[in-house]
């Protein structure tokens, strides 16, 4: 009897007379199976055995978290309820954590749509720019005065309503800042890249993707790292609702912390802070590390980074073959939609318009665009004075006055403070690598869940909430300033400092030839968005409160905060309105110009 086999690496022809059945056995298996050698080929290792596990676990996690989110709401006799047991802060957290990586999708997708149209369109810049501005204006309660409502009664008799309505506050806490970070680096894409597309005659979609989005990578993620801290700042106001003389409550981090703050319960406040913490590092470790990782090499640059950053989890992914195996199964997928939206977002050609007839159609749209807007003026002003009365308006127009001087008092600190620190984590890798931790984990870390602390310091030190509030603000305010002023320095291209380092540049030269110019587009950004997380912040900063002491400064933040939890809509219309004039009015007469000076001259 004669037994052949082939494999791909060899062909074996075996003659065996009479063979038994162990040897028929053996020789079939080696015909079916593969050998040691093939084996060790294998596509999977332990790297994708850990991925895979992991993934299982995500998802896992995400459908027992998720579950809950349908469960029946039925105010005021069906209601989910907080209990103060340590026991249940992970699941509170898992809760809480869901609603804000939902809430930063939406803010992303939000931030590339917005911001493009934004930074391409010189006439929709003219209307969605000032718009931005004032939406960044309206506080998280402001929006939820808007919002509850409706969003219960899209989802009647399900909880879905109001997580819905918990997760589009936790956006509006994100996505203005990752806007006009987006926005700010598409209209300083360095003019040889620029000029290039053009000469390649790249399409909208391979501009997009090949050029404005990577060219905007690091800014963006730096600023979508602070977004996100800055939404678990505002997680206790998303959890915990009270407006419109009604309360509702939606199990979470936050709404633990507002029950612990009512019952003045001090160890329930410090598991929940130590539940925070490690949220924030483990959020840190899988997810924002290995993104710092892997947006490393959309540095504009022709040296590589002296050092760059590193991540286990990073490695893992690329270690493990099963990615490679997916993104090569997907590509065709991907290349056929590559060249769909090619083909629809043709190479625009370069048009010269008539100049007579651009400055009519100019003056034509501007004049349409008055009119919509005096329209709306005269709409909400009909509306404050047949409700409040010209007093209250001069009233809330000083309160404003008031809260302003403290923003102001607060961008110059954490200016002089936090861009020199920002610069020298940027310009430093042992650094960045010592510190980032430290600095994520602390613009990561929800400020207001030791108001209670502070309030019971300022209490006991006979401090002046009015004073304090400035404090109070800088905790959730000044880290957009850091972040920004680290992503401008990682942005410095290394071949610029090491030419910098060789003609003998430092001190206040250095820093008027390269850092300033650098970095000052950045910087623009994080005083932005800086100054409009501070009104923002004003809301719970100026009325604090532990068990049933309350201190209240004399502010616009606290006037809202009063009226919003009364749901009185004249005064909640009155200080939002009052305060986006502010917010609008300061970045007309300051940010703007700072960003024209950014795009003409202080840029690379």
């Amino acid at each position: 009897m004669v037994i052949s086999w082939k494999t791909p690496e060899l062909s074996i022809s075996t003659k065996i007379i009479n063979p038994s059945p162990t040897e028929v056995l053996t020789i079939m298996l080696r015909r079916t199976f593969p050998s040691p050698e093939a084996l060790r080929r294998l596509p999977f290792g332990l790297a994708d055995v850990a991925l895979i596990l992991g993934t299982l676990v995500l998802l896992g996690l995400i459908a027992r978290v998720g579950a809950d989110t349908l469960i029946s709401f039925v105010p005021p006799d069906v209601v989910p309820s907080v209990s103060l047991d340590p026991v249940n802060l992970p699941y509170y957290a898992g809760r809480s954590t869901l609603r804000m990586f939902i809430a930063l999708f939406f803010s992303t997708l939000f931030t590339l749509i917005y911001g493009y149209i934004a930074a391409k369109s010189r006439r929709a810049e003219q209307v969605l720019i000032p718009l931005l501005d004032i939406l960044q204006s309206v506080p998280v309660l402001g929006f939820l005065s808007i919002t509850v409502t409706g969003f219960i009664a899209l989802f009647p008799g399900s909880l879905l309503g109001l997580e819905a309505a918990s997760i589009f506050a936790i956006f509006t806490s994100q996505v203005w800042n990752m806007t006009f970070s987006f926005y700010q680096s598409l209209r300083t894409v360095p003019p040889e890249l620029d000029e290039a597309a053009r000469l390649y005659r790249l399409s909208g979609w391979q501009r997009f993707t090949k050029l404005e989005v990577p060219s905007a990578m690091i800014g963006l993620l730096w600023n979508a790292m602070m977004s996100f801290g800055g939404g678990w700042f505002f997680v206790a106001a998303s959890e915990a609702i009270s407006v419109l003389n009604r309360n509702y409550t939606l199990p979470g981090l936050g709404s633990y912390v507002a029950a612990a703050i009512a019952k003045e319960d001090l160890p329930a406040l410090g598991w929940a802070l130590l539940t925070i913490a490690v949220v924030i590092l483990l959020v840190d470790q899988l997810f924002w590390r290995p993104l710092i990782a892997w947006a490393d090499k959309f540095r504009l640059e022709t040296s590589a980074a002296a050092e760059v950053p590193e991540s286990w989890l990073l490695d893992l992914i690329k270690t493990a073959r099963l990615p490679s195996l997916m993104a090569q199964a997907l590509t065709p997928l991907g290349e056929a939609i590559n060249r769909l939206l090619s083909s629809l977002t043709p190479p625009r050609p370069i048009q010269n318009l008539d100049e007579n007839e651009q400055v009519l159609s100019d003056r034509l749209y501007n004049f349409v665009l008055l009119i919509v807007i005096g329209a709306l003026l005269i709409t909400g002003l009909h509306f404050i004075l047949t409700t409040v009365g010209l007093a209250e308006v001069i009233k809330a127009l000083l309160l404003g006055l008031l809260t302003l001087v403290r923003v102001s008092v607060l961008l110059v600190v954490a200016t002089v403070i936090w861009t020199p620190i920002g610069v020298a984590i940027g310009f430093n890798p042992k650094l960045a690598r010592l510190l980032q931790p430290v600095v994520q984990f602390l613009a990561s870390f929800p400020a207001n869940f030791i108001f209670p602390f502070a309030t019971l310091f300022f209490i006991r030190a006979n401090i002046s909430i009015d004073f304090g509030s400035i404090l109070l603000m800088s905790l959730g305010a000044q880290w957009y300033i850091l972040f920004n002023s680290i992503a401008g320095a990682i942005s410095i291209p290394t071949d610029l400092r090491e030419m910098a380092k060789d003609v003998g540049l430092h001190g206040w030269k250095l820093w008027q030839k390269l850092i300033i110019p650098g970095i000052f587009s950045s910087w623009v950004t994080g005083g932005v968005t800086a100054s409009g997380g501070a009104w923002n912040a004003s809301i719970v900063s100026e009325i604090v409160s532990w068990g049933q002491t309350t201190l209240t400064a004399t502010g616009l933040g606290a006037y809202i905060a009063q009226a919003t939890e009364a749901g009185d809509w004249p005064r909640i219309t009155l200080g939002i309105g009052m305060m986006s004039l502010y917010v609008v009015g300061f970045n007309r007469l300051f940010w703007r110009r700072l960003y024209h000076l950014a795009e003409t001259k202080y840029h690379l």
